[in-house]
This record gives structure tokens, C-alpha cells and sequence, in this order.
């Protein structure tokens, strides 16, 4: 038997929809097509299967030995700002580089794009200030079993 840990990060259900500022909550699925509720506007939408939808808890960022989870990225801003804002999406692209830098210091500088770093910092934000995330802990216990033979005999 042992402990794993694990990040409570309320990911699960939140996407985000290409051509669609913002962040939006699951609501409901269809044949063809899905209801989403703004997190900013509280406003509902169909989105068609032919949109593309990114589910955030599915995101991750490359770094230079593999790709870390975007819920790790959002503890390490937290961690770096003591649960505040980050610093604005709307920052220079130098500032951006810059920041995400000290955030995560081995991100791969040639395939995590401005664009990318300035959605994260976005996302972050709204999620910051809705107050959807949450870096508790928690602890699963994980049984192993060693396969035993049978001791009885036939």
C-alpha cells in the first residue's frame, strides 16, 4: 500500500473553444453539438461539433524534458504570486517570455509560443478570480496486491 498525491484543481469541465474569448463551463451534451456557459458572462451557447474545443485538464506545456500539466503551471503561478493575479495577459511579449521564464523556468522557448504563454496567463487569471482554483492536496490510497496462489488443493 501507498500514498500518492495528488492536486485538487477543479479543471474537469472547463474548456476552452477556439474563436470564443474566454473560458466556458460544460453544461449538457448532444448528437451534435454541446452547451457551454460562459465562467465571465454566465451566458449558455451551443457549440458545434465542428468548433475546436480544448478541455484544460487535457493541456499541457512542453518543456525541455517533457510536458507538465497545465494544473502544475497554474500552482506554480499561484505559488508565485501567493494565490494572486498573475501578471496581464496584455503585457509586451519580452515581459511575457520574462515571466513565464520564473514560472517555468525550462519551457521550451522554440514550441510554447507568446500566444501560448498569454492564454495560460489568461485562463489563470479567470479562474484566479472566480475563485476555481484550489491546490489542496489530496492523498489516494493505492492498494497493491501481490497475486497469491491458491493454497487450496483439488
Amino acid at each position: 500500500m501507498y500514498l500518492r498525491r495528488k492536486l485538487k484543481v477543479m479543471l474537469k469541465g472547463i474548456l476552452s473553444i477556439s474563436g470564443q474569448s474566454g473560458l466556458f463551463k460544460l453544461v449538457a451534451e448532444s448528437k451534435n453539438n454541446i452547451i457551454v456557459e460562459s465562467l465571465e458572462t454566465k451566458k449558455r451557447i451551443p457549440v458545434h461539433s465542428t468548433s475546436k474545443v480544448s478541455a484544460l485538464e487535457d493541456i499541457a506545456i512542453y518543456t525541455e524534458e517533457s510536458d507538465v500539466p497545465l494544473k502544475e503551471i497554474f500552482k506554480a503561478i499561484s505559488d508565485k504570486e501567493n494565490g494572486g493575479a498573475a501578471l496581464s495577459h496584455k503585457a509586451s511579449g519580452n515581459e511575457l517570455k520574462a515571466y513565464f521564464e520564473e514560472v517555468v523556468p525550462d519551457y521550451d522557448k522554440e514550441r510554447v509560443y507568446v500566444s501560448d504563454i498569454k492564454k495560460v496567463l489568461l485562463w489563470y487569471n479567470i479562474l484566479q478570480e472566480k475563485e476555481m482554483l484550489d491546490f489542496s492536496e489530496t492523498e489516494e490510497t493505492a492498494k497493491t496486491e501481490a497475486a497469491e496462489p491458491d493454497s487450496k488443493e483439488k
